[in-house]
């Protein structure tokens, strides 16, 4: 009898659990969910749209008077950009990496055009002259071979002007996380580069002037830090997160600005245009 009644327990208990399990599942919208694939997911982090110090809103303030509200309509239709900006972001090609001054640390002979065989910086050039687009300008990293690279892309828009920044030049922009034993450096490199590399991003990242009447497409020719960098800003992604992607030499990244603040990017790295004996880096 002992041995039944405690069956009986057993059983009783297992049911009741089975019970609560049913009516939970069925229960789904009360429950909160931090999984993408439910349907009442909450972001972990919302998006800043005023992430460029641009955003309309930010700088009126709210009002219930309908004449007012017009009057701010008004004056928003006129001061809120229209154009989109899109921003090319290339990775210098191949250099030596054995020669221990910037000056010397010239591309190699794959990083560029030898005996007329056209190779990484030449063909990236090629790229951004096959997508026909009406380019602006192009702005490059004052180091040897951001230099060396865009002057074989200057080869396809010789009327293009050409803007030296110090900005722009490689460095460690911050701690990343994970980790690594070969990107560990003093606090004070971090300090120094890092500071140097965010003003970059501000510098060439934000919506387009209220000016600007047309779509505008820029050429911007640096480091893989850097764009890494620069990625993870301009989508809000944890920016220690840089180095968990890698970029191959004179690879593509795109990105394009809208009027809204948003952002989009049509490709991170891309070497497709490379044959593989060239994709190195």
């Amino acid at each position: 009898m002992v041995h039944l009644h405690r069956a009986k327990l057993f059983y009783a208990v297992a049911g009741s659990g089975v019970v609560l399990g049913l009516f939970n599942y069925f229960q789904s919208d009360k429950k909160t969910a931090k999984m993408a694939w439910t349907t009442n997911f909450q972001p972990s982090v919302k998006w800043d749209h005023n992430w460029d110090n641009r955003d309309y809103s930010s700088v009126v303030k709210p009002t219930t008077d309908e004449n007012d509200q017009n009057k701010i309509n008004e004056k928003k239709s006129k001061e809120v950009p229209t154009a989109r900006r899109h921003i090319f972001l290339i990775r210098h090609g191949q250099y030596d990496i054995a020669a221990r001054n910037d000056s010397d640390r010239r591309l190699t002979a794959i990083g560029s055009a030898t005996l007329k065989v056209k190779k990484q910086a030449d063909l990236v050039g090629q790229r951004l002259k096959d997508l026909k687009f009406n380019y602006s300008k192009i702005i490059r990293s004052t180091m040897t071979r951001a230099k060396e690279t865009s002057d074989h892309i200057h080869n396809y828009f010789p009327n293009l002007p050409v803007d030296n920044c110090d900005l722009l030049r490689e460095g460690f922009p911050i701690q990343p996380e994970p980790p690594s034993k070969g990107w560990s450096f003093p606090d004070e490199q971090y300090i120094k580069d890092g500071s140097r590399i965010e003003a970059a991003f501000r510098k060439y990242f934000h919506r387009a002037d209220v000016n600007q009447t047309s779509d505008s497409y820029e050429i911007i020719v640096c480091h893989a830090n850097v764009i890494r960098y620069f990625v993870c800003r301009l989508l809000q992604f944890p920016p220690e997160a840089w180095l968990r992607f890698q970029l191959h030499h004179c690879s593509m990244t795109w990105v394009v600005i809208v009027p809204s603040g948003r952002v989009g990017v049509y490709a991170i790295g891309d070497s497709g245009f490379l044959p593989e004996e060239l994709l190195t880096g």
